[in-house]
């Protein structure tokens, strides 16, 4: 009954694609603040034979957005982002690095999904999922939703929590027993370094704000420091590996708080300790890990069984709906956001909280 029902959906999504295949999507055509978006009518997007077609259910505003639509970057890095962006307009009008949904149209060739499959899609630097519907190719970064996931939830946990991911297992290897201090631990990428790090047996410190430190207190921290308080790097504390997502942990002050043979992880850092960093490092018997993060499909997938199994649950900040996109992006352009963003397009039938972290 199910399947037929799942079907005869198929069919009448098909008819009203062929009558009108428009969706709606948040666009940009010049860079800066929230207001440069525009809810717009485009073209729906056509799977190919190895693609499948998403309805987004939940999507959200990430770290990665923001930098993308204001171009506000690290010192040193904006030619390398107008490269990355579009030099003189954004190259890709519709942000949106990660989202959640159900498979509406699959190609002739997909043998991984069917219509009416919840999945979890990553298009990460290909952004495109602040809209109605998005299309990914079935070998691509996505994985199917578990139950223990809501829609909401599902949506929060790629972006930080890849970039954690590869980050702490394939750059710096962390290690059960190992001193891990996390600077910025209350964002989407900290609140994912923090649980990850917890997992994999690390004593973990986060430094973040009082208003805070309950939050990372919850998600596993073993000491929490105020940065308004304390200094980590005052050369009374030694930690094995120090990650810096906030952007103010450069070598010049995180090589005095390192462990002899310790590894400074920069997620958020300037161009000059990018391309220096690494040397003064090595040149001290220590290590630094910049560079970007790896969006590989494997990864997604370690995560989202992470995640089904209890181990990793995305913190939402705040939720908006699709109608209150700017909104969501104003709250992100504060820098005062807690974990993740969420955008919905499909509210969760569902009691609140139910698979994923609140912050409050």
């Amino acid at each position: 009954m199910g399947e037929q029902a799942s079907r005869r959906g198929f069919l009448n999504f098909n008819l009203s694609l062929q009558k009108d295949r428009t969706m709606k999507a948040y666009t940009y055509s010049r860079y800066g603040n929230p207001e440069v978006l525009e809810l717009v009518d485009v073209a729906t997007p056509i799977p190919n034979d190895n693609e499948i077609l998403i309805k987004t259910h939940a999507t959200t505003v990430s770290s990665g957005d923001w930098r993308a639509r204001s171009l506000k970057v690290p010192a040193g890095m904006g030619w390398m982002a107008r490269l990355a962006f579009g030099v003189f307009r954004p190259r890709k009008p519709i942000l949106g690095t990660e989202l959640s949904g159900v498979v509406v149209e699959v190609g002739a060739a997909v043998t991984e999904f069917k219509v009416g499959d919840a999945v979890i899609a990553f298009p990460g630097a290909s952004f495109g999922a602040h809209a109605e519907y998005c299309v990914m190719p079935q070998d691509g970064k996505v994985a199917h939703k578990p139950e223990t996931l809501s829609f909401e939830a599902a949506a929060a946990l790629a972006f930080g929590g890849t970039t954690a991911y590869d980050f702490l297992v394939n750059k710096a290897q962390v290690k059960a027993g190992e001193k891990v201090l996390v600077n910025g631990a209350s964002g989407a990428t900290g609140t994912s370094f923090v649980q990850l790090a917890k997992f994999f047996g690390a004593e973990i410190t986060a430094v973040c704000s009082a208003a805070n430190a309950e939050l990372v207190r919850s998600l596993g921290a073993d000491h929490v420091f105020d940065y308004a308080k304390t200094d980590f790097a005052d050369g009374g504390h030694k930690f094995d590996v120090i990650v810096d997502t906030a952007g103010t942990a450069p070598w010049s002050r995180s090589r005095r708080a390192l462990t002899a043979g310790g590894r400074l992880v920069i997620v958020n850092g300037s161009l000059l300790d990018m391309v220096l960093g690494p040397l003064r490092a090595r040149l001290s018997g220590k290590k630094m890990i910049v560079g970007v993060a790896s969006e590989a499909a494997s990864i997604l997938r370690k995560l989202v069984s992470l995640a089904d199994e209890g181990h990793f649950i995305p913190v939402i900040d705040r939720s908006y709906s699709f109608d209150h996109m700017i909104d969501a992006h104003r709250h992100v352009d504060t820098g005062h956001k807690k974990g993740n963003v969420v955008v919905v397009l499909v509210p969760s039938k569902r009691e609140p909280g139910e698979g994923e972290r609140l912050a409050s």
